[in-house]
């Protein structure tokens, strides 16, 4: 097999795992959604601050329920804004 092939592979072969993460994921995004409700915030421990939102449709799966999140340390942009965080009132860097 090639390396591109050989890749695929390995990625194919991980994607059952992948998919029950994004189901964990989902299903703990519509508890927070229940909880708080849509357009809600929260921050975590390190900063990042989340918005419960729903989905623009920029996806071939369109879930019910979304996040939105300000960016991490290591990235450069997040889809929620610095500024849209700071009027919410949160603390971002």
């Amino acid at each position: 097999m090639t390396e591109a092939q050989t890749k695929f592979v390995e990625l194919e072969k991980k994607k059952e795992e992948v998919k029950k993460y994004f189901d964990l994921l989902q299903e703990a995004t519509e508890a927070v959604a229940k909880e708080s409700g849509v357009g809600a915030y929260f921050q975590d421990a390190e900063g990042t601050v989340y918005k419960i939102a729903i989905p623009e449709g920029r996806f071939v799966k369109f879930e019910q329920i979304g996040y939105q999140r300000t960016r991490r340390a290591h990235e450069k942009r997040g889809d929620l804004s610095l500024t849209e965080a700071r009027e919410a009132g949160f603390e971002v860097a």
